[in-house]
């Protein structure tokens, strides 16, 4: 039963991304948090992330804006090594609600969507922004959609966006996988529960591309702001006793 819903969540969860520009976490965090324990939420979800985004990488592979990825490689692999290394040794609650008020904040400078850019984004800025976003995701499995504000701002939009997002995301979870397991903190069962979520993960992209070639680059910033809220919210939701909330 577990195997089929996670199964479930991981089609829907990469359907959904392919049209907000990310997002399959929401979705496959909690249900890995419910059958598999928290413990198998950061190494579960980095190798079903790896193959999702690989099958991306395919279907996308013209709309790959290689300029960025140079300058996201050498952050991106630092900041991903020391993330899971930091995981391996404590656990630092307040981050998500950190992650949770930047999101919000960048979807109300954002106009939710409705402006082309709020701020002007060079190509080096994503040197800096690798190293931080994959060195959170590794300390708490997921950083959310931190970098999409930057993406959209950058002027990348739908086939663009998620084309070079994904390369980028296979290089973070590809060197996690290999710090999880240098650092004592993946096992084989996570190995493979992260490979059928990626396999599930295929219906759900090839749908995704269907109607991404449908929607226009404001309906899908719409989305994508859409998605960068909500997450913020939820981020801030699920670290609510540290508020002393419920």
């Amino acid at each position: 039963m577990e195997i089929l819903w996670l199964s479930f969540a991981s089609t829907v969860g990469w359907f959904i991304s392919s049209l907000a520009g990310g997002g399959s976490p929401l979705i496959l965090i909690p249900a890995i948090g419910v059958f598999l324990g928290t413990n198998a939420v950061p190494p579960v979800i980095t190798t079903g992330m790896m193959f999702g985004n690989g099958q991306r990488i395919w279907i996308y592979w013209r709309h790959i804006n290689w300029q960025l990825m140079w300058w996201y490689l050498p952050g991106a692999v630092t900041g991903s090594v020391a993330g899971a290394f930091l995981f391996s040794r404590t656990e630092i609650e307040w981050l998500s609600l950190l992650l949770g008020l930047f999101l919000i904040i960048s979807v109300l400078g954002y106009g939710a969507g409705k402006k082309q850019r709020a701020f002007r984004v060079k190509s080096w800025y994503f040197l800096p922004a690798g190293f931080a976003y994959s060195f959170l995701s590794g300390l708490i499995g997921s950083s959310g959609p931190l970098l999409n504000p930057l993406y959209l701002n950058y002027g990348l939009v739908k086939e663009e966006l998620i084309a070079t997002k994904s390369v980028h995301m296979i290089v973070v979870h590809s060197v996690k996988i290999a710090a999880y397991a240098a650092f004592g903190a993946f096992t084989g069962p996570y190995f493979w529960y992260g490979v059928l979520i990626g396999i599930a993960a295929l219906p759900g992209n090839w749908l995704g591309q269907m109607v991404l070639e449908r929607i226009s680059e404001q309906r899908f910033r719409q989305f994508v702001m859409t998605f960068v809220l909500i997450s913020g919210g939820l981020m801030i939701w699920q670290q609510r006793q540290v508020l002393g909330i419920g």
